[in-house]
């Protein structure tokens, strides 16, 4: 969905979340008194309270965070220096706070553990920035890849996201402070230069984040992405893209892009499964409390093994989708019969 215009999102959108959040608060009690007389009648162990939960905590830290920004806004002369390396420093202190405090109570109330494997912070190159593709799939995949980047990582991500999320207040106003870019799906070349934009001076610590599928794996939309390749002509593709049932076909001409903006960066490929199969809001609903391990696994490949004719770089992508897609089938959990 198109998301409104900038004054809209910011005198309408942002005053509605903290006027959501102090009605949970306020209310809360009455909430929780509900939901723990609802909690009986449904299947699952006390699912409305973890639910209120979740939604009174993410309200809390989004209008603890608008509130943090408008500070900042003001501090740096109501916005002359907020993009500043200063400010874009405490932005990104104050993403990644955020980030932790979701986490926590995410793995508290969800009963989630995350198990990562693979490069390491210390194994990575030091004093490279970092190009990240990670495969898309099932609830909060992205927040728990920023999360990791930030604050196990210690790098400072550069997002390219879908401009849908400017629903979100939050991302809105975080995410335009910091490099980032809200791309339009079907965008083509357009979308293309924004990710050579963003991908151009990356220093040391950076770390270019890009999901290569665009968007969450689902089968329908496996089909359909296999369809298209057909229709383009693209028969070798299309054979290739339809033996990897787990992730959609990556798309490689921001990959492209970003590989000739950030010719230093080290690549890093994540894959990642666990929750994958939740893919709408009844799914969810029906498997919580999930008790489930989320497993995520982090390639480093060596820049200097990354070919450097656009043909060779789109096989090279295929033959990582294609590793991630066995790593996937390899580590999902089993079902519960």
């Amino acid at each position: 969905m198109r998301p409104p215009p900038r004054w809209v999102r910011r005198l309408i959108l942002a005053p509605l979340v903290l006027a959501f959040a102090l009605v949970m608060v306020v209310l809360s009690p009455v909430w929780l008194l509900i939901a723990a007389a609802v909690s009986p009648l449904v299947t699952g162990r006390l699912r409305p309270v973890r639910v209120l939960w979740l939604i009174t905590a993410y309200l809390l830290v989004e209008a603890l965070a608008l509130t943090a920004m408008f500070g900042m806004w003001v501090a740096s002369g109501f916005g002359w220096r907020v993009r500043g390396p200063a400010f874009q420093r405490a932005h990104y202190w104050l993403c990644g706070a955020a980030l932790r405090l979701l986490y926590r109570q995410a793995k508290w109330v969800l009963k989630l553990a995350v198990e990562i494997d693979g490069a390491t912070p210390e194994t990575l190159p030091v004093g490279r920035p970092l190009l990240v593709l990670s495969r898309h799939a099932g609830p909060g995949d992205s927040f728990l890849l920023i999360h990791a980047l930030i604050n196990w990582y210690g790098r400072e991500p550069r997002i390219v996201l879908k401009n849908s999320l400017l629903w979100d207040p939050t991302i809105d106003i975080l995410l335009n402070r910091l490099p980032s870019r809200f791309i339009v799906p079907g965008s083509g070349h357009g979308a293309e230069q924004e990710i050579a934009d963003l991908a151009t001076g990356l220093d040391e610590n950076d770390a270019l984040v890009i999901f290569p599928e665009g968007g969450n794996f689902t089968p329908e939309r496996w089909t359909r992405a296999i369809a298209r390749l057909n229709r383009l002509n693209l028969r070798v593709m299309a054979s290739r893209a339809a033996r990897m049932r787990n992730v959609l076909p990556p798309q490689p001409g921001g990959v492209l892009a970003a590989l000739d903006a950030s010719p230093r960066a080290s690549v890093v490929l994540v894959g990642h499964t666990g929750v994958d199969h939740l893919r709408t809001v009844a799914d969810v609903w029906r498997e919580l409390p999930m008790d489930k391990t989320i497993s995520m696994h982090w390639w480093l490949d060596d820049r200097v093994d990354v070919p450097r004719t656009p043909e060779a770089r789109i096989e090279w992508l295929y033959e990582w989708w294609a590793r991630i897609d066995e790593w996937i089938s390899e580590n999902r959990p089993a079902p519960v019969l």
